[in-house]
């Protein structure tokens, strides 16, 4: 069953996530890094729109968020153009964080993926976006925007 499946592949996904970030000295989960990335990538982005980027619920990104502040990765200030949202920018612990991080995600990418050469990769990719696309719409938190390589 493709559910059961996927559902293996995202608890091998998580260990060896973590097992490459640890080696790596930072503590930080993998939708922690969504965050950091897109947030490096869009700076000044509000917290509604990052939730959407990285397909997480609008109501509680603010969890993660607070975790990146309180590790001084990112910095929460209040929107000039609206009172009621926060903008969020990355600090230069978080671009170092990032530094350190990136090497020891590809590796984990790698590792989730040793079981395939490089055309069965891509064609894994390729048709894992697109049954994701074919049904984002029935997600409680919808991916908005195109999914990073990251």
């Amino acid at each position: 069953m493709p559910g059961h499946l996927i559902r293996r592949m995202q608890q091998i996904a998580v260990a060896v996530f973590h097992t490459e970030v640890e080696a790596a000295g930072i503590d930080i989960t993998p939708v922690q890094y969504a965050a950091l990335v897109r947030v490096a990538g869009n700076p000044g982005i509000d917290q509604v729109t990052l939730a959407g980027l990285i397909a997480y619920d609008r109501t509680t990104i603010a969890g993660v968020v607070d975790r990146l502040v309180q590790k001084n990765f990112l910095t929460r200030d209040v929107s000039p153009k609206d009172r009621r949202a926060k903008v969020l920018h990355i600090t230069e612990a978080g671009k170092e964080a990032l530094k350190v991080l990136t090497p020891a995600v590809e590796r984990a990418q790698g590792v989730m993926l040793r079981g395939l050469d490089d055309a069965e990769t891509a064609e894994f990719m390729r048709l894992l976006t697109k049954a994701m696309e074919a049904v984002n719409d029935l997600s409680r938190a919808p991916l908005r925007g195109r999914p990073s390589k990251s």
